[in-house]
Parts: C-alpha cells; structure tokens; sequence
C-alpha cells in the first residue's frame, strides 16, 4: 500500500484545519493509500507553544523518509509546509497538489 504524507495548513485555526486534514486522511484511505498524518499531533502537544510546535513538525517531517509520496492540500503554503516540500526535493519524494475537485469525486461533498 503507497504509504502518503498528509501536506496542509494546521496553524491559525487549528481546529477548522483539523475538521479539513480529516477530510484529507479520509480521502487518502479512500483512494487506497496509507495517510501519514503528522497534524494529529497536536492532540497531545499545543501548537502554540513554540517548543511544542517545533517537537510535532520535526517528528512529522522525520516521517518523510518512508513515504512513497506527499500530498499537498489547499491553496494556502505555511513555512511548515514550504519545509516539507523542501524535504521532499531533497529525498526525492515525489509530491502531488490534490485540489477539491479530486476530493469531491470520491467523497461526494462529504465534510
């Protein structure tokens, strides 16, 4: 099973982007894949705190090693994100921009 990499915003509102990385993980299993999903870390660590924050994105990213692909979600890039990209360039992890469209295809406008 191609195991993805969960790519989109968390911070700001963190609770609206945890209800859309969960639309996003939805979508991933339904199309066959294995999400890594790095955002439910902030179910134990506070994302406003600067250390706690650093801890879950280097532990995210620390996931991109095994992944076959990530997969970037919504418009909006973050530094975090920028980050993972650029991880991925230098692993040669192939990345893919999964627009809404896509997700509404398998999801039906599932929220």
């Amino acid at each position: 099973m191609k195991k993805v990499y969960i790519c989109s915003p968390l911070g700001g509102n963190v609770e609206g982007n945890l209800r859309k990385v969960r639309r996003y993980t939805k979508y991933a299993l339904l199309c066959g894949t294995a999400p890594v999903v790095p955002h439910f870390y902030v179910e134990c660590l506070n994302d406003r705190i600067f250390e706690e924050r650093e801890i879950g994105m280097a532990a995210g990213r620390s996931l991109l090693w095994f992944c076959d692909e990530l997969w970037q979600f919504g418009d909006e890039i973050t530094e975090g994100m920028t980050a993972e990209l650029q991880l991925c360039k230098h692993l040669n992890v192939k990345t893919r921009k999964i627009r809404e469209e896509e997700i509404n295809k398998v999801l039906g406008g599932q929220r």
